[in-house]
């Protein structure tokens, strides 16, 4: 199954690997409107996952 480019945002390919960074910088950057055509709207439902050297694993739902 083939995705469509814009299906989510990514940053690797420029911002490298940052780690514990890269969820916060990437909703900056949408908020910013500097990932178009990505956008968050008020009352969009985002679901953030990471996973992290030394398997440390987070998750987070929020609200907008």
């Amino acid at each position: 199954m083939v995705f469509p480019e814009d299906i989510m945002p990514m940053t690797i390919e420029w911002l490298g690997n940052s780690s514990v960074a890269t969820v916060p910088t990437l909703l900056d950057l949408i908020l910013k409107d500097q990932l178009k055509p990505h956008q968050i709207k008020p009352g969009d439902i985002l679901v953030f996952a990471s996973v992290g050297a030394g398997m440390n694993i987070n998750a987070l739902v929020y609200k907008m």
